[in-house]
Order: structure tokens, then C-alpha cells, then sequence
């Protein structure tokens, strides 16, 4: 049999930049093996396969796969996901919202999304909050790891620490833009340092006059050299951040910039709410605008 596929470039609002997904609708009756072989065929950063699901109450069932394992979660499959469900909905011309819920191996996620023809705008709270998940590598081990030195590693009172929020991520904090284009993996030290883990790296300094910080994330272990734009990292993201700029309560609204390096901009709406010192909701949000569309001949 054959099955509808779709190309969305996602953190972007034009085509060709941004983080590339591909979705494979209709994908009932594929098992996990079949996934896992068709996303090292498509070899993006994810690939997210579309089911029916038992609950009337949501949209779909979805499974995410890098080129060689599965993830709970990711940030930007789920804002590409829910736009390209939503145009299946509203297949033609006019602005149109939706309210879309994902089926995820970390829970149902809730997206509100807004499409314009073939682009739209999502965001979704996220299921999990940030939370600490384990201890930084020393400083020297980080460097070796990023092909950096250890004076190149942390700005102001940032230092490299480990969060999650669905999927753990080592957040390294690097001096400025230079030192961060010079970042590398180094695979033979990479497990030493950061283990199965990516790597998020960030400064303060951005090229957007109105952004909060540039970032590049690593994942060797995942299949990725290197990610354009990582939603669930920047998610997690949102306890640093409360951490180390001692965020007040109240609405906090960050963009991120990623992707710069691999010439694909890639921009990233982080929305935290802190009530009583605490991190009480963090929002993802982005554009997406599909890119191609095809069948799958398995």
C-alpha cells in the first residue's frame, strides 16, 4: 500500500529554512521496526508517524523517531504535526484556528494553532515541566567534548547544568557568538562528557535585535550532528533560565534563535509562567509551512 507523506519546515515562516520534518499520515498497521527504518530513510531530525486514536476527544496518535531511536516527546515535530493536521482540516484558502491534541508517548498535548494557507502558527503547553536531571560533566570534560576551551564555557553567574522536560538535555552557556560558531561534537569524547545526551548550547548574544539567545544543540548519540531547531530542549530550557536570571513572577515571553550556523533560521517562542518563585506553565510556540508531499510505497 501506499501512504500520504508530508515535508513541513518548522520555527520558520518560509520555506527552506527552519527545522525539516517529515510526517507519514495513515501510518495505522506499521509497527515500531517499520518506523524506525523509514526515518533513517527520511534522515531528518524526526520523523512523526500519524494514527487514529481510541479517544474521540483527540486528533491523533502520533510516534516520533530520530534516525535511530524513538523519543516521549519533541517540540518541533509536535507544533509541525499539529499545523499539518489542522490544513488537513481546512484544506484551502482564509485564515482558519484549530485546536488540535497529540496523542504523545509522554501524554496528550494541547495546541492551538492558526493557519494561513500553507503556513500556520502553533503552540502548546507543555505536558511536563522542566526539572533537573542529573549533573553537569566537570568543565574540562564539556570542552573536550565541544572541541572549546574551559574559559570559553559560561557567561555571567551560567553555568552548565542537566533539565528536562520530557527529554534530558546538558545546557551549556557559552562566552558569545564567536566561540559558539566554533562548537563542534567530538564523538570520540562525547558518552565521557554528556552521555546518551544532547547538548544545548547558548549565549546571550543574538543577531535578531528583539531575540534573548542563540543556540546550537548536538546529538551524535541520537543520530544528529547537529539539530536546527529543538523544541523540547527549549523547553527544559526554561529552568535555566529561571534558575540562573532569577525570573520574578509573572509572564516571561523569550526567543530563541537556532539554526544560524547550518544556514537554516530557525526562531522559537518560549513562554513562562512563575507564580510564588515556582515555574508554573512553559509554552512552546513556532511557524511551519509545508515544503513538499509525496506517497510512501510501504
Amino acid at each position: 500500500m501506499s501512504r500520504r507523506y508530508k515535508i513541513l519546515d518548522v520555527f520558520t515562516d518560509r520555506p527552506l529554512a527552519g527545522n525539516p520534518l517529515a510526517i507519514v499520515l495513515e501510518s495505522d498497521g506499521l509497527d515500531g521496526d517499520a518506523m524506525q527504518a523509514i526515518a533513517r530513510e527520511f534522515n531528518l531530525s524526526e520523523t512523526v508517524f500519524v494514527a487514529s486514536s481510541d479517544n474521540p476527544a483527540h486528533t491523533a496518535r502520533v510516534r516520533i523517531f530520530t534516525p535511530v531511536n524513538e523519543l516521549p516527546f519533541a517540540g518541533h515535530p509536535t507544533v509541525g504535526t499539529a499545523i499539518c493536521m489542522a490544513r488537513e482540516r481546512f484544506d484551502g484558502p482564509g485564515e482558519h484556528d484549530a485546536v488540535i491534541v497529540l496523542e504523545e508517548g509522554i501524554g496528550a498535548v494541547r495546541c492551538g494553532v492558526r493557519i494561513d494557507g500553507a503556513s500556520g502558527f502553533a503552540e502548546f503547553d507543555c505536558p511536563k515541566l522542566p526539572e533537573r536531571a542529573g549533573e553537569a560533566p566537570e568543565k574540562k570534560q564539556a570542552a573536550a567534548a565541544l572541541g572549546l576551551e574551559t574559559t570559553e564555557i559560561g557567561f555571567e553567574n551560567h553555568v552548565a547544568s542537566v533539565w528536562s522536560a520530557g527529554v534530558p538535555f546538558h545546557f551549556v552557556p557559552i562566552r558569545n557568538l564567536g566561540v559558539l560558531a566554533t562548537a563542534r561534537a567530538n564523538r570520540a569524547v562525547w558518552k565521557e562528557a554528556f552521555g546518551e545526551h544532547g547538548a544545548f548550547l547558548y549565549t546571550r548574544e543574538t543577531e535578531g535585535h528583539d531575540h534573548s539567545f542563540r543556540a546550537r544543540m548536538f546529538a551524535p548519540t541520537f543520530g544528529i550532528e547537529e539539530d536546527p531547531a529543538t523544541g523540547s530542549a527549549v523547553a527544559a530550557f526554561a529552568g535555566p533560565m529561571h534558575v540562573f536570571d532569577d525570573m520574578p513572577d509573572g509572564e516571561h515571553i523569550a526567543m530563541i534563535e537556532q539554526g544560524y550556523e547550518m544556514g537554516r533560521p530557525s526562531l522559537i517562542r518560549l513562554e513562562v509562567s512563575v507564580e510564588h518563585g515556582a515555574i508554573a506553565n512553559v509554552r512552546i510556540g513556532g511557524n511551519a509551512v509545508e515544503v513538499a508531499a509525496g506517497l510512501l510505497a510501504v
